[in-house]
């Protein structure tokens, strides 16, 4: 009786154990996710500004309109945009000309004097802003507010930079589009017919992305480094597995969103760094917002800023926070969370 009463003691004792020791794990694994997570900064007062050409040399300054609030800033006014294109750029005065000579032939033609580009300076150190300033002016002459410049003070990284861009437009579609011009800027007219479709005539949240996952065997991708490629399919598979399985091509830097869209997911962003598209298509997931993937041209350009070792650790790690962060509800995508 006395063993029998020893191993029943032995049994509880094992058991409170292991309790103990799951809630240990849970406790720690929460903690760690929390103390990993992201959180983006509140913008400057000076971010909330853009700088312009009015047309006569003269460079001014007027305040950024707000997408979120849905109303008409006091400084700005409704002038029929339809396409805002967002340029999150980070010491970029030598690729960004050419992106921006190919989106403006395009947009003058499609969309003459209803359209903006928004260069978004992520804290640039090689003037970037005063570059596209003085591109604006004197190479492409354009119209005061056409091509409008908003300086971040201290760098965010690119989502940081896409997230600010796309809470301040005017248009009634906003585009984020990579500065080194990979992508041909004439293939928005076609996220452009795709996005019209899904959101139907009563403007329902839609997003239409970019897709290069028809070009997986040719010249394009194949000729990239053996590392490059290897870290591209690893963080394929790691979105698959912790994300998303019905896009085939997360990450390339063409997507659009129209009006709704853009207030239902970027106030609730978190990620700043390179894996910020995933969280956007988790949250338009989330929130049922149809997604159209849509097949464009692009090829590699020189000059990226990422660190291949150092940020693809990064992106698979912040993809699991991400993840694991809704999951434990320690990133809400809803304001009454």
């Amino acid at each position: 009786m006395i063993f029998n009463g020893f191993k029943q003691l032995q049994n509880v004792d094992f058991k409170e154990f292991l309790a103990t020791a799951v809630i240990g794990l849970i406790v720690s694994g929460y903690l760690i996710v929390y103390l990993l997570s992201h959180a983006p900064r509140l913008p400057f007062d000076e971010e909330l500004e853009y700088q312009t050409i009015n047309g006569k040399g003269s460079l001014v300054k007027k305040r950024l309109p707000n997408v979120s609030r849905g109303g008409k800033d006091n400084n700005d006014h409704d002038d029929g945009i339809i396409l805002s294109v967002v340029v999150p750029s980070y010491n970029e005065t030598k690729r960004i000309s050419s992106m921006l000579a190919d989106a403006i032939v395009v947009l003058q033609k499609e969309m003459t004097h209803k359209w903006e580009i928004i260069i978004v300076d992520d804290g640039s150190k090689d003037g970037t802003s005063e570059y596209c300033l003085n591109l604006a002016e004197k190479v492409f002459q354009l119209q005061e507010g056409q091509l409008r410049v908003v300086k971040l003070s201290k760098n965010r990284g690119k989502g940081g930079a896409v997230r600010h861009g796309l809470l301040h437009i005017r248009g009634k579609y906003g585009l984020f589009a990579d500065a080194d011009g990979a992508s041909r800027f004439s293939d928005v007219n076609r996220l452009i017919g795709s996005i019209k479709r899904l959101e139907g005539p009563q403007g329902k949240p839609a997003v239409a992305i970019g897709s290069r996952a028809h070009m997986v065997n040719t010249d394009a991708v194949v000729k990239r480094s053996f590392i490059r490629n290897l870290l591209m399919y690893g963080l394929h598979a790691l979105v698959f597995v912790f994300g998303i399985r019905s896009i085939k091509d997360t990450q390339c830097g063409f997507k659009l969103f129209n009006r709704n869209a853009i207030r239902s997911i970027f106030p609730y962003l978190h990620t700043e760094g390179w894996i910020f598209d995933v969280e956007i298509l988790m949250l338009a997931l989330r929130k049922n917002i149809p997604i159209s993937e849509v097949a464009i041209s692009w090829h590699e350009v020189d000059g990226s800023k990422m660190d291949l070792a150092r940020d693809s650790i990064n992106m698979a790690k912040d993809l699991v926070v991400i993840r694991m962060a809704y999951i434990l509800r320690i990133y809400k995508d809803n304001k009454e969370c």
